[in-house]
């Protein structure tokens, strides 16, 4: 079903009637409606609705294109799905292109892939119900236009508004590069005091800086190791001691740290990781969600809130040890916003590792107790495509990788799923609950 709008009135409309009304079948359309500098898609009662606004927009192969809108959904249960924007690369006479984005060839080869749609993200939520979707993209070479689609899709009765659309040449995404650093330090022997053993880490962290890290993680409950098995003992307020002898070390340092301890709070303990930056002060806390059996008997508390900060170079997320086992974990901390988690852990999977980093477009940086020789957990950094591109090999050791944040992960026929996987991932549990 296609429907051009006639041009009625004069300077709004003449941009508007460019839009063209489409649907994947006719029985399934939205109701698409024009108010003034509005686009409109309602759904008639139908939970299968799908339709969309188009528009193509001429582009310079090879230069950096900026898509915004503005868009306002009412009565949508799941906006991220069911409001989304597609962009599509066209060459002459409407064919699809080839993509100038590097593809891993260790998958691929040097086979060349055709250009995947573009998913703006949501980037600004307002306060007024207006949420801003944004992305700004390099242009294949042989693209000539670029189509796009306003969409509204699966809901029963919502509708959704689209404004201030604008597809413009832009000024390319500068590199946004930070050093991630792991440690992988096994803490051996006895000693009496959590203090004892915070030390044991102040060279291996000045080593790391030296190497320019920007973030730095430790491992799991390491105020607990070769100290005691009995967590609550040690256990302490944050901000405390132990994120004091951080905090101290993130200021000398000029970078943030990541370190494992256990918390508490009035009755409860918790086993947490906590960020400290260069100001030195608390950045932010962690509490694991998922305790294994071990922990659930001496007491440990779980927490409930997957927490994502920002620090000077993107944001981060934590999740610790156990976590890692349950896909859960890392996709509330992606959908949160997390660039990079940090895994405090003293074993695990590391297939596991992998898969978190694969299935939500992140990096990882992990630490861990485990002996690199062993078949399980390693001290590394992890791509967003689950591959370790540093890892430590000898006990009291430091590797470090640089990454670049607005370098984007392009896929053989997938293109760039971090940004399709806020359109297309299945609800999640916190989402339903709402």
């Amino acid at each position: 079903m296609k429907i051009v709008l006639c041009c009625l009135f004069l300077i709004p409309v003449l941009v508007q009637a460019e839009w063209t009304s489409d649907a994947p079948r006719e029985e399934i359309a939205p109701v698409f409606e024009q108010k003034d500098d509005l686009l409109i898609l309602k759904s008639p009662g139908n939970t299968g609705t799908n339709g969309h606004w188009r528009k193509t927009f001429p582009v310079t192969g090879g230069k950096p294109w900026q898509f915004t809108a503005m868009r306002k959904a009412t009565g949508i249960e799941i906006p991220r799905r069911s409001c989304v924007v597609r962009i599509e690369w066209e060459g002459k006479n409407g064919k699809n292109v080839y993509s100038s984005e590097e593809v891993n060839p260790a998958y691929f080869g040097n086979d060349r892939t055709y250009a995947r749609p573009e998913y703006p993200k949501d980037v600004d939520p307002g306060n007024d119900g207006w949420v801003k979707v944004q992305g700004t993209y390099l242009a294949p070479e042989d693209a000539v236009q670029a189509r796009v689609k306003l969409i509204l899709r699966w809901t029963e009765n919502g509708s959704v508004a689209w404004k201030d659309v604008s597809f413009s040449e832009a000024e390319a995404l500068p590199e946004r590069k930070v050093v991630l650093a792991a440690v992988h330090h096994n803490i051996p022997g006895k000693r009496k005091t959590p203090s004892e053993n915070r030390a044991l880490f102040e060279p291996l962290i000045a080593e790391a800086a030296a190497k320019g890290a920007d973030l730095i993680v430790l491992p799991e409950l390491l105020t607990c190791k070769g100290v005691t098995h009995d967590y609550a003992s040690v256990a302490e307020p944050v901000p405390g001691p132990t994120t004091e002898f951080f905090g101290e070390l993130s200021r000398k340092h000029d970078c943030y740290i990541v370190s494992g301890l256990t918390e508490r709070d009035g009755k409860q303990v918790y086993n947490v990781a906590v960020l400290t930056g260069p100001d030195g002060a608390v950045v932010g806390k962690y509490r694991k969600v998922t305790l294994p059996r071990e922990e659930i008997e001496r007491g440990i508390s779980p927490g409930k809130e997957y927490p994502v900060f920002e620090t000077r170079f993107g944001k981060v997320g934590m999740m610790i040890c156990y976590d890692v086992f349950f896909p859960e974990v890392a996709r509330e901390l992606a959908a949160n916003g997390a660039e990079i988690i940090a895994l405090p852990i003293w074993g695990g999977n590391p297939g596991l590792a992998s898969a978190r980093c694969a299935e939500n477009g992140v990096y990882l940086v992990s630490s861990t107790y485990t002996d690199h020789n062993a078949n399980w957990m390693k001290s590394a950094i992890w791509n967003r495509e689950g591959n370790r591109i540093a890892e430590g090999k000898q006990w009291g050791s430091v590797v470090t990788a640089e990454v670049d944040l607005n370098k984007r992960t392009y896929w053989h026929g997938l293109g760039d799923f971090q940004a399709r996987i806020a359109r297309e991932a299945p609800v999640r549990i916190s989402e339903a609950a709402k």
